[in-house]
């Protein structure tokens, strides 16, 4: 890995948040007229498009009852209990954020107050084909649920054998989906906004995938709502002379493998370690199943920068707002409060990245590409919408009614004072 100072981190932050500023105007056509296909034709457009990207004919899309059972029955016992005891994590965490309802009536004559409702419908998209993520199903899934969402539809890219793989409908099982479809890419996302014959429209659309769903689900924003056009991963760590090196880099490499753009940062003020961790970087990298994604990755996006201490470290990993962040420095506890921008914060040597990724509850889908510093996880407050109250009795509206013809009037806008006028004028015969 390159080894800079902090002198030269303008450059540095400018190449990792461009990583991802690539010219998609030809996949935009694309996707817009997969979209606008699939508004107008439903099925056969889905049917169609599923053919010709996954080399699947389907002559069913919903997954039946017979299927789930099979794939439960195929899934090892072992993973079914560890998908189980991710799933108690991931709930537990999830059931904290649930909010309530509240009236306030200790005014008289006075309510306000705000409702808090699931969104009904919401579909979840699960990347699939070789590289299948019960995870996403888990995380997705679970938040919606906890929130009480009622029609959970999930959708997700089949085999050319027309099959999802076991793992992803076991995570589906133990996550209470209700729906699946055997449905991915642009078309699979314009399915669940606009609806067909077959796939029923959500009011809201979850979960990451490629870049045809990612610019589809940009597209479609607006007739659904969305979580966010999620980018690629990365990871930053803030290190001193107490951290193991090897820990370090095995850390670093658990994004680097993920895709060629993923960012892995390493930011110390030990010269020492900054040596030592890329010597062992390369030491890991040649063993790795993805060494040539992972060795992409790292020429292009990592590097470690050495600060002149750890104060210097924290201000560019705000600067920086990482989706993850690793807190592997002698007193960890000492520096959480000043971390303000990033997706989720890993304190200590023995909480690496991968157990967020998996089991420890927080949600994994997260901010990425700087967006930390304005966006959050995935939680239950994405599936859930607010409602505000209002009442007033006449007596009160009257206390307050010069107030608002006084604002109103400011704006010029007649009618809206006159519907307050209106229910006083009786008071002047």
């Amino acid at each position: 890995m390159k080894i800079l100072r902090s002198s030269q981190y303008d450059a540095i932050k400018s190449e990792i948040l461009s990583r991802g500023d690539l010219d998609y105007k030809d996949i935009n056509v694309t996707v817009e007229e997969i979209v606008k296909n699939v508004k107008e034709n439903g099925d056969s457009a889905v049917l169609e498009y599923t053919a010709k990207f996954d080399g699947a004919e389907l002559e069913r899309m919903e997954v039946t009852a017979e299927e789930m059972e099979r794939a439960w029955e195929r899934t090892p016992e072992s993973l079914k209990i560890a998908l189980a005891e991710a799933a108690h994590s991931i709930r537990r965490f999830h059931e904290r954020q649930k909010r309530n309802s509240f009236m306030d009536n200790t005014t008289k004559g006075k309510i306000t107050g705000q409702l808090i409702n699931p969104i009904e419908k919401v579909g979840i998209y699960v990347p699939g084909g070789k590289s299948p993520y019960p995870s996403t199903v888990l995380m997705n899934a679970i938040p919606a649920k906890v929130a009480g969402v009622e029609d959970l539809v999930m959708i997700t890219p089949p085999g050319k054998t027309g099959e999802i793989m076991d793992n992803i409908l076991a995570a589906a099982k133990i996550a209470g989906v209700d729906r699946i479809f055997k449905v991915g890419g642009a078309q699979g996302i314009a399915a669940l906004a606009y609806g067909t014959q077959t796939i029923p429209k959500v009011y809201k659309i979850t979960g990451p995938g490629n870049i045809y769903v990612a610019l589809a689900k940009k597209q479609v924003y607006g007739i659904v709502d969305i979580d966010m056009i999620a980018g690629p991963s990365e990871i930053l760590i803030i290190a001193d002379d107490s951290a193991n090196p090897r820990y370090i880099a095995a850390d670093l490499l658990s994004q680097a493998e993920h895709d060629e753009l993923a960012s892995s940062l390493l930011i110390t003020p030990s010269e020492k370690l900054a040596e030592t961790v890329s010597k062992e970087v390369d030491i890991q990298l040649a063993e790795l199943t993805k060494k040539e994604i992972a060795a992409k990755s790292l020429e292009n996006y990592g590097r470690i920068i050495i600060t002149e201490d750890l104060d210097e470290a924290i201000d560019l990993a705000n600067d920086i707002a990482a989706e993850h962040l690793e807190l592997m420095v002698a007193e960890p506890f000492l520096y959480v409060n000043s971390i303000k921008n990033a997706g989720a914060v890993f304190v200590g040597e023995n909480t690496p990245e991968p157990l967020g990724d998996y089991y420890a509850g927080p949600n994994h889908t997260l901010p990425t590409n700087g967006t930390a510093k304005f966006s959050s996880p995935l939680s239950v407050d994405d599936f859930i919408k607010k409602t505000s109250v209002i009442y007033y009795s006449k007596e009160a509206l009257k206390e307050v009614k010069d107030t608002i013809l006084e604002i109103s009037e400011s704006e010029g806008l007649t009618a809206h004072s006159n519907s307050i006028r209106i229910r006083f004028e009786e008071e002047k015969l």
